[in-house]
């Protein structure tokens, strides 16, 4: 009898934990949706250089998950692109833009689970500044550090594969827009 009561007590815990992590999730759930929606507009408008974005739209091409186009003066004079990639600690959200040829005009990386102190550097202001007026045949997204100057090298030094994830993705952005 006495495990009886024991585990009645224990359920009835579990029960009402349940109910509380629940009613806490139903309640958080929209705030945090809003948060990252925010975040994404705001990652949007950053990467625009001032230019008009239109309407999204999906794609489906390897690292390339989503385009908007951009315009100045009703031209479309570039493009913003979602995209996915692999770095250390898993999968890379990056955002950025490309003009009509290619070339990168901004990016951030907006979503990952890299190390602290190490993979985290590419999140800071200036880390892809490295990769900006890349993406030509004459001037490729560095995809080695061999490529880049000795500062840049020195910013990128224990985080090459997060490295070599934000630049596989740029280098494809950069091949899918001037495939359009």
């Amino acid at each position: 009898m006495k495990y009886v009561k024991t585990a009645l007590i224990l359920a009835a815990i579990c029960a009402v934990a349940a109910v509380v992590l629940a009613t806490l999730n139903m309640v958080t759930e929209p705030a945090i949706e809003k948060y990252e929606e925010q975040k994404v507009i705001s990652a949007l408008e950053s990467v625009s250089n001032g230019m008009d974005i239109g309407e999204m739209k999906a794609v489906d091409d390897g690292y390339v998950t989503y385009m908007y186009p951009l315009s100045k003066n009703g031209k479309t004079s570039g493009y913003i692109l979602g995209l996915s990639s692999i770095g250390y600690g898993g999968e890379l959200g990056i955002i950025a833009s490309f003009d009509t040829d290619g070339l990168v005009m901004n990016a951030i990386l907006v979503s990952d689970s890299e190390t602290p102190g190490v993979g985290k550097k590419a999140e800071a202001k200036g880390y892809m500044d490295k990769f900006i007026g890349t993406g030509s045949a004459s001037n490729p997204v560095p995809t080695s550090k061999s490529m880049l100057s000795d500062v840049d090298a020195a910013a990128v030094s224990g985080a090459t594969i997060t490295f070599t994830g934000i630049t596989k993705a740029l280098s494809a952005g950069s091949a899918f827009v001037r495939s359009l």
